[in-house]
């Protein structure tokens, strides 16, 4: 066997439970600080159709637009600072580009301009950067960040003109870009960029109903599982993923093809809700659907739980905040909250070979 196949690549899972109610919950700043996201899915046991609010809030997710070959140097104009960048949460994602094989950019909502550039580009582009995390001894990757907030970057000052000279003259770098605004109106993105090609693009909203579902048994302070009596939490994100993938748990350990299982002990639900939203999603969007997941139990439900799943853009240049994000094998960067019905929740962070450890 080759040596790369007697081993799995190493990941990280990150789980701690706490509560909504509690006043240093951390919950608001792990999605707010998640800020590419691709897929959305929320899943609700013992349900077999979407509630009206929350049909309401799927439907209004809203549009993101998708701009062809932007040039990097609109995004350091001082026009295009004061439209949007200083009014905060602003979000730019390259597109179509491959982190591990290409040079990816990403604007953040806090006014960061990150590049993840491979070494040619880098040594072209003449900024000042540092090695990426996942280089090992030869270095051929490197990060660059440019803060759009900082006032030395004024337009009649040295270091705006060092990058406008970088990006226009020395490596003109241009990207198709994921555009898509919280903080005002976002149609003012086609009328700013109305001199290049750009489409407006909406979610993509699938669902799927599951009927007589083998489901966990689940309890809400026991984040680590109690033999016998209930799950654990890394048993369900297991489970979770096969649900969202429409891998079939009904089998055994001695099946050939597959060997996985609903973890025990579990019961027969009559039926299960799965929605799920593709596109270009921001945070704020995903903290208005968690609230209304959270509200879902105000009136009784037969189940006691919901779960909400979260997926990053596997070729963003990082993951939570500004910690760095890598493909390696599988690009993962990805949470999951389990929502219970007395405002307790778990929270499943888990990232790849070539990720910093989430928060």
């Amino acid at each position: 066997m080759l040596p790369a196949l007697q081993s799995c690549p190493r990941h990280l899972l990150v789980c701690e439970k706490s509560s909504f109610l509690q006043e240093k919950s951390r919950y608001s700043a792990q999605v707010e600080t998640h800020y590419y996201n691709c897929a959305v899915s929320f899943l609700l046991p013992e349900c077999g159709h979407l509630p009206e609010k929350l049909k309401s809030a799927v439907d209004g997710f809203g549009n993101y637009y998708l701009v062809k070959n932007l040039p990097l140097h609109e995004f350091i104009k001082k026009k295009f600072r004061d439209t949007f960048v200083s009014k905060g949460l602003f979000y730019a994602l390259s597109y179509n580009a491959r982190i591990d094989q290409d040079n990816v950019a990403a604007l953040l909502p806090t006014g960061k301009l990150i590049l993840s550039v491979d070494k040619d580009t880098y040594e072209e582009l003449g900024l000042q950067g540092k090695p990426s995390l996942y280089s090992g001894k030869m270095i051929m990757r490197y990060i660059v960040s440019i803060d759009l907030t900082d006032e030395a970057l004024s337009p009649d000052g040295k270091k705006f003109a060092r990058i406008k000279w970088a990006f226009t003259e020395k490596k003109p770098l241009t990207f198709d870009f994921l555009l898509a605004w919280d903080s005002g109106d976002a149609s003012t993105i086609k009328s700013y960029f109305s001199t290049y090609i750009v489409k407006e693009c909406q979610p993509k909203i699938t669902s799927v109903i599951s009927k007589d579902l083998l489901c966990p048994v689940l309890r809400s302070r026991e984040l680590h599982g109690k033999q016998g009596e209930c799950c654990s939490s890394v048993e369900l994100f297991e489970w979770l993923g096969a649900i969202s993938n429409d891998i079939n748990c009904n089998n055994h350990a001695s099946n050939f093809v597959s060997s996985f299982c609903c973890p025990e002990p579990n019961t027969v639900i009559e039926k299960a809700y799965l929605c799920t939203i593709t596109g270009f999603i921001t945070p704020g969007k995903i903290l208005k659907l968690l609230q209304l997941l959270r509200e879902y139990f105000h009136e009784p439900k037969l189940s006691h739980w919901v779960s909400l799943m979260v997926h990053g853009f596997a070729d963003s240049p990082v993951s939570w905040r500004e910690g760095e994000h890598g493909f390696f094998k599988g690009g993962d960067n990805l949470y999951n909250f389990v929502i219970f019905n007395n405002e307790d929740y778990w929270l499943q962070m888990a990232a790849g070979t070539h990720d910093c450890c989430p928060p």
